[in-house]
């Protein structure tokens, strides 16, 4: 006699406010080392949030690489400047450890380019989801 397990999902069925979703289907742990090690020496240095892959200016900071952008987790606390999906430049300050950052990113800004140069996402183990 084979034993048969029943789920009784009632209440969900039919409300679509309390069904289940899928948040993301894909990650990727963004690599956010400053070139030079701890002094920031380029100006605008960012991270590809599809590829983890550091683009500096002199190898076409300023392309759209994405069609979409990700949204991002933030394990460790600081700020995080990002390149919105619309090509904006925004810095979300004081973004507390384990948060979900419900944005479309592109580009994760390593540092910016006042004098001197100063990094400007101070948050760590960031994760693109997808």
């Amino acid at each position: 006699m084979a034993i048969v397990t029943e789920i009784d999902i009632a209440g969900i069925e039919g409300n679509m406010q309390a069904q289940p979703r899928v948040f993301a289907h894909d990650a990727s742990v963004l690599d956010l080392t400053v070139t030079g090690g701890g002094t920031p020496t380029v100006a605008n240095e960012s991270v590809n949030v599809i590829t983890g892959v550091g683009v500096t200016p002199s190898k076409g900071d300023q392309v759209q690489v994405l069609s979409r952008g990700a949204c991002l987790y933030v394990g460790a606390a600081g700020n995080v400047d990002v390149e919105m999906e619309s090509g904006a430049r925004v810095l979300f300050k004081g973004v507390t450890a384990g948060s979900f950052l419900p944005i479309l990113a592109t580009k994760i800004y390593l540092t910016d380019s006042a004098f001197p140069i100063a990094k400007t996402t101070t948050a760590t183990d960031i994760i693109a989801l997808f």
